[in-house]
């Protein structure tokens, strides 16, 4: 993660209901003192941080935080607020779920909210996605819509569309756990197709 961890905490407090059917096994950052961390911390969960800087490349850095994923052997990996692009070593070893504040895949990338707005939408929303190379390109496991109302601007509108996808990241990552998923090109279906057991 690289922010507050609103999310992480949504899914910390999930965690606790035996029935949910997912555990946190670690908690990464890509810098230290965020409030994230300390979130992970008191809820007893380890934790680790790759700064980008602490690395030669871009592609070294890539290497260390797969290998650290790889320590905590994760069967899906959750970008609660990682706002960093995961290069291949991880995107290759795991599946990696992330979110985004717009209905994919309209309005990618850093300013999707923004877009939205600027666009004149009057409904948009937030994705679940499984990542891939791409910026919010990946094949979509689950949408909410949120209305645009008259007066929004860009902070009123983030701060609803983010209370959404609080709840739709918790529900996606508790089913996926439960129930499994299967892939087929773009489409991904939630059903018992494989077993998972614990997030990272």
């Amino acid at each position: 993660m690289s922010g507050s961890g609103t999310n992480l905490q949504a899914l910390l407090d999930a965690v606790e209901d035996e029935g949910y059917g997912a555990r946190i096994v670690a908690v990464g950052a890509d810098r230290e003192g965020i409030e994230g961390l300390s979130r992970a911390e008191r809820a007893g969960v380890p934790t680790f941080v790759e700064r980008v800087p602490d690395h030669p490349t871009r592609e070294a850095w890539d290497l260390a935080v797969a290998a650290k994923v790889a320590e905590h052997k994760p069967d899906l990996v959750v970008l609660a607020g990682f706002m960093k692009i995961l290069g291949a070593p991880t995107l290759d070893a795991f599946p990696v779920l992330n979110t985004h504040p717009a209905l994919l895949p309209s309005f990618p990338g850093a300013h999707g909210v923004r877009d939205a707005l600027a666009y004149g939408v009057r409904v948009t929303g937030c994705t679940v996605m499984l990542a891939d190379a791409g910026v919010d390109t990946g094949p979509i496991v689950a949408q909410e819509a949120v209305r645009v109302y008259d007066g929004d601007d860009e902070h009123t509108l983030h701060e609803r569309i983010k209370a959404v996808e609080r709840g739709l990241l918790v529900e996606t990552v508790g089913r996926m756990a439960r129930e499994g998923w299967t892939v087929t090109g773009r489409t991904v279906r939630i059903g018992r197709s494989r077993d998972l057991g614990h997030a990272g």
